[in-house]
C-alpha cells in the first residue's frame, strides 16, 4: 500500500475517535469505552484503533450497556431528579461498551517527509508494510474510530478496475469496499443466503465483474434460465439484464436440448449429448433420484465388459425387457436380444438387470440425449471457454433434479479431463498457461451433499482442481445441507440473511472469530446486505451490496467499477 493512503487514513481519523480500550484480549475481543451516543454506531462497523506506532483494524460485534453500579441502571433517576442533574449522574454512572474483534495490524511508520522515513523504508520493504493478520493488542486508552475513505482503501484496496472490484458499501459511512478478483478466482467461493435475500442478483454483480475484467472464463449452470437472456425482476416487476446482453461478444448461451428456446429466445447453439458420452458413473451419480440398488455398479460393469465404454448405454438401451421367443418344444425362453438372455450370458442377475433397465427409462427417454448428435457441443463448449468466452447453460424445460445432476456432472467430467490436459502440458513443455475458469452452480446442495459429494466431479474440482485452473462458485440457500469437506475448501463467503442457525453454522465453520461474527451475520438485513468472508478479502465486513441495475452497468461499462462514488470521495480527500 502507498504511504499516501496511510497518511490520508490518518489524517481523517483523528476528529472521529467514537471511544477508547479499556480491556480485552486476542481470544476474547477488545472492550471499548464509548464516548459518544450509542447510536452513532452499529453492530458491523469497521473502526480503526491507533496505539503508537500501530493501527489496529477491527469489527465492532457486539454492543453492551453497563453501569459503574447496578442500582444506577435499574433506578429511573431521570423521573425523579432534574433533567440536568440526571442526565450529570447517567454520564458518571452509566456507559456503553463496544466488543471489537481486531482482525489486522499495520505499522505506519513516520510520514515521507519526515527525516526518518527513509530508514524505515530501507528496513520496511513494500511486502512489509501490508496489512498483517493481528497478533498483539493495543494498549490501554488506545483511541478508537471509525474507518475513513483512506482506511478502506489501505485495507480493501482502491477501485481500480482491473483486479478490485467494489461489491458493496461500508453500512455506516457508504464507503465503496472491494473484493480481489485475481484472489477471488484462486479458490472455490460461495454465495449463501435464505430464498428472496437476492443471491442470484449478487451472484449477476459478480459474475459481470469477472467477465468485464477478464479474471477468468465462466460456465453458469442456469438451472431456472435467469443469467443468460433479460429477465424480469419478481419483486419491483423491472427488467433485469442479463450476462449475454450486458457483454454480447463475451457470453454465448447454450440451451438444453436441439430446439429449446430461453425466454422465447434462440440460444447461440444448442447442448446434445450423445450416447456415448454418458459413462457408467454418470448413472451411478443418480443412485438416489433413480432409486437404484446396489447391484447397479456390478451390472454396469458387466455392460462395460459385453459392449464396451462408448457403446454400452446404446446396446443396453436396445435391448427389451421381458421379450420372450417359443421354441420348437413350445417353451418361452428369453429372445436373443432381450435383458435377461444378455444377463444370463454376461452372469448378471436377470432381475438386477431388468431393475436397472426400467429404472433408466426415464434416462433412456430424455430428448437431449442422441445416438449421433449434429455437432460435438461438449466439446465446442470447451473451446469456448479455453478460448477467453463465456458459457451460460440455461437447461430450458428441463428444470427436474434428474436433468441437473446428469448434464452438470457429465460436462464437468469432460472439463476436469480438459483442464487437467492442458495443465500437465503446460508444466511440462511449457506454451501457454491455461486460463483460469470458474464453474458457478446453483442449488449446490443436489450435488454436493454428504451422499453425493464423494461420486460428482464437483467435489474434486472444490478438493483439488485449484490447481488445475478450475475453481468452483456454489450459490445455494443451505449451506448446511452440503458436504462440510466441500464446505472447508471455500476460500471466499458472501452470505445473505439466514435464517436456520444450522445455515449460519455451517458458512462460518472453519474460520476465526466465528463466535463473535455468529450474532452479525444472522441479523442482516434480509435484502443488499451481505457479510464477506475469508479469502476474498482481507477481514470480515458487512456491506450494502451493489443494485443490479441501469446504474451498475453505467459504471461498469465506465473507465472502472464503482468508478463515480469511489472517484467522489478519494476526490474529496486528496487524491
Amino acid at each position: 500500500m502507498t504511504s499516501s493512503i496511510q497518511s490520508l487514513a490518518a489524517q481523517n481519523g483523528s476528529s472521529d475517535v467514537i471511544g477508547y480500550v479499556v480491556g480485552g484480549s486476542l481470544k476474547d475481543n477488545l472492550q471499548v469505552r464509548l464516548t459518544v451516543p450509542s447510536q452513532q454506531v452499529q453492530e458491523g462497523g469497521f473502526v480503526v484503533i491507533e496505539s503508537g506506532a500501530w493501527m489496529f483494524y477491527g469489527l465492532i460485534t457486539d454492543i453492551q450497556l453497563g453501569a459503574t453500579d447496578p442500582r444506577f441502571a435499574d433506578e429511573q433517576s431521570e423521573a425523579r431528579l432534574p433533567a440536568g442533574l440526571a442526565q450529570l449522574l447517567h454520564g458518571q454512572t452509566l456507559y456503553t461498551n463496544l466488543a471489537v474483534m481486531p482482525a489486522l495490524m499495520l505499522e505506519s511508520g513516520p510520514e515521507p517527509g519526515d527525516p526518518a522515513y527513509g530508514a524505515w523504508r530501507a528496513a520496511h520493504p513494500e511486502d512489509q508494510t501490508n496489512p498483517l493478520p493481528v497478533k498483539t493488542v493495543p494498549s490501554h486508552h488506545a483511541g478508537v474510530r471509525l474507518a475513513a475513505a483512506g482506511d478502506v482503501a489501505m485495507i480493501f484496496g482502491e477501485p481500480n478496475g482491473k483486479e478490485r472490484f467494489v461489491i458493496g458499501t461500508t453500512r455506516e459511512q457508504d464507503l465503496p469496499v472491494c473484493i480481489d478478483l485475481k484472489k477471488l478466482v484462486q479458490r472455490s467461493s460461495g454465495i449463501f443466503g435464505a430464498t428472496g435475500t437476492g443471491k442470484s442478483f449478487l451472484t449477476r454483480i459478480i459474475l459481470a465483474g469477472m467477465i468485464q475484467y477478464n479474471a477468468s472464463s465462466v460456465l453458469m449452470f442456469d438451472m431456472h434460465n435467469e443469467y443468460g437472456f433479460d429477465d424480469t425482476a419478481s419483486d419491483t416487476n423491472q427488467r433485469v439484464i442479463g450476462l449475454r446482453t450486458g457483454f454480447p461478444g463475451k457470453v454465448r448461451v447454450v440451451g438444453l436440448g436441439r430446439s429449446t428456446s430461453i425466454r422465447g429466445q434462440m440460444p447461440d447453439f444448442h447442448l446434445e449429448i450423445g450416447e456415448s458420452d454418458i459413462q457408467p458413473e454418470d448413472i451411478e451419480l443418480l443412485t438416489r433420484e433413480l432409486n437404484l440398488k446396489e447391484t447397479t455398479s456390478t451390472t454396469l460393469d458387466a455392460l462395460v465388459h459385453t459392449f464396451g465404454r462408448a457403446s454400452w448405454f446404446h446396446e443396453f438401451k436396445s435391448l427389451r425387457p421381458n421379450a420372450t421367443v417359443t421354441t420348437e418344444e413350445g417353451k418361452q425362453v428369453p429372445a436373443p436380444d432381450s435383458v435377461e438372455a444378455w444377463a444370463f450370458q454376461a452372469g448378471v442377475h436377470p432381475g438386477a438387470a431388468a431393475g436397472l433397465h426400467s429404472k433408466l427409462t426415464r434416462v433412456f427417454n430424455r430428448p437431449y440425449i442422441a445416438e449421433k448428435p449434429a455437432a460435438d457441443s461438449l466439446q465446442e463448449i470447451i473451446r469456448t471457454l479455453e478460448a477467453g468466452q463465456h458459457v451460460v447453460l440455461s437447461f430450458g424445460e428441463f428444470e427436474s433434479d434428474l436433468d441437473y445432476l446428469l448434464v452438470t456432472n457429465l460436462l464437468t467430467r469432460r472439463i476436469r479431463s480438459a483442464w487437467e490436459e492442458r495443465t500437465n502440458h503446460y508444466r511440462s513443455h511449457g506454451g501457454q498457461e491455461p486460463r483460469p475458469l470458474v464453474v458457478a452452480v446453483e442449488e449446490a446442495h443436489k450435488l454436493l451433499n454428504r451422499e453425493m459429494a464423494a461420486q460428482t466431479t464437483f467435489s474434486t474440482i472444490a478438493r483439488e482442481l485449484r490447481k488445475y485452473y478450475v475453481t468452483l462458485l456454489i450459490i445455494d440457500q443451505r449451506p448446511s445441507q452440503i458436504y462440510d469437506e466441500v464446505m472447508s475448501q471455500l476460500g471466499t463467503r458472501i452470505s445473505g440473511w439466514l435464517g436456520d442457525d444450522a445455515d449460519v453454522q455451517a458458512v462460518l465453520s472453519g474460520l476465526a472469530g466465528r463466535e463473535a461474527l455468529r450474532g452479525m451475520l444472522a441479523r442482516l438485513q434480509p435484502k443488499e446486505e451481505v457479510l464477506l468472508l475469508g479469502w476474498g478479502v482481507p477481514m470480515p465486513i458487512p456491506v450494502h451490496s451493489r443494485r443490479y441495475d441501469e446504474r451498475f452497468w453505467e459504471d461498469l461499462k465506465g473507465a472502472l467499477p464503482g468508478k463515480r462514488k469511489a472517484d467522489q470521495i478519494l476526490g474529496e480527500l486528496g487524491f
